[in-house]
């Protein structure tokens, strides 16, 4: 009687010791994982040569824009380009970039607080038509911004706010997304055994919600705050319709009020690449402060 022999068995040396398993052939990448990796190299590829161009071109002046690779440096060093920038209309690029900093920096904190707030309230706190009223703010976050613009200039025209700092700051301080995810957040990090402990010690709400349930969330407070910020810095539609003055321009809309000139000043070109370049420097400023923050929030309830 024959025997079959298992071909993945190890066979057996003449002299009695095993040999070792022979190699299994190397499996060619899956379809799928190549179309993957294609597709984050594509993705990262779009996201970040705009970038690099940016840093090229800002070393350039007019002739070397048109005159020289995409990838290459120019003739002039970009702190040239940096001063003209800032010399231009009596340092007024230097007032838009703290007007920036002012609507952005104030509007996420205090939207960011207001939203967690209202995700923290719409998570512990029972109160007639808690539902619908989540619901309404589910709805807003459907509704772009843009569309908001007009009906926000109209309201804010007919009382006489426009043309000034809080017609930018305080419809910057509502975000249905932000309080959707500070309700998330709150399930996520506030249990509620803790704020019962805290109501029989003889918390209040007020009292309870910021000793315990504000320190709790703090990664989504800083999510959120993130998102604000970066909103807000580079709005431009509201702004737009909102401000005349050019000393209360953000710095978004005044690179636009540059590019715009640029037509009959060719010389505009070359500063509004450069004032692009340092407009972006501040979000990097705040991404990778807060990065720690940022990082463990959004890995909020991954584990449970």
């Amino acid at each position: 009687m024959s025997t079959v022999l298992d071909p993945t068995t190890t066979a057996a040396a003449p002299s009695g010791r095993a040999l070792p398993p022979s190699p299994r052939p190397r499996r060619l990448p899956r379809a799928s994982t190549i179309s993957v990796n294609g597709l984050l190299v594509v993705g990262c590829a779009y996201m970040v040569l705009p970038l690099l161009w940016l840093v090229f071109a800002s070393t350039k002046n007019l002739e070397d824009l048109y005159s020289t690779s995409a990838m290459a440096f120019g003739e002039i060093s970009l702190f040239e380009n940096i001063g003209a920038v800032f010399a231009e209309g009596n340092g007024v690029f230097g007032l838009w970039m703290l007007n920036s900093i002012l609507y952005a920096g104030v509007g996420a904190v205090l939207g960011a607080l207001i939203s967690v707030a209202a995700g923290y309230a719409f998570d512990k706190f029972s109160f007639p038509g808690k539902e619908k009223w989540y619901s309404f703010v589910l709805l807003g976050v459907l509704v772009p911004n843009t569309a908001t613009v007009l009906p926000l200039y109209l309201l804010a025209s007919n009382i006489g706010m426009t043309n000034n700092i809080w017609s930018v700051l305080i419809p910057a301080l509502t975000n249905p997304f932000g309080v959707y995810l500070a309700r998330v957040y709150s399930q996520a990090y506030v249990p509620g055994e803790v704020l019962e402990a805290a109501r029989v010690d003889g918390a209040g709400p007020i009292r309870s919600f910021f000793s315990l349930g504000l320190p709790m969330i703090m990664p989504g407070f800083v999510t959120i705050a993130l998102f604000q910020f970066v909103g807000i810095w580079n709005n431009f539609m509201l702004p737009l319709v909102m401000l005349s003055n050019e000393k209360l321009f953000p710095v978004s809309l005044g690179i636009f009020s540059w590019s715009s000139q640029a037509y009959a000043f060719p010389h505009f070109y070359p500063m509004v690449i450069t004032g692009s370049m340092l407009s972006i420097l501040p979000l990097l400023v705040a991404f990778i402060m807060l990065q720690r923050f940022w990082k463990s929030g959004l890995t909020a309830g991954s584990v449970k």
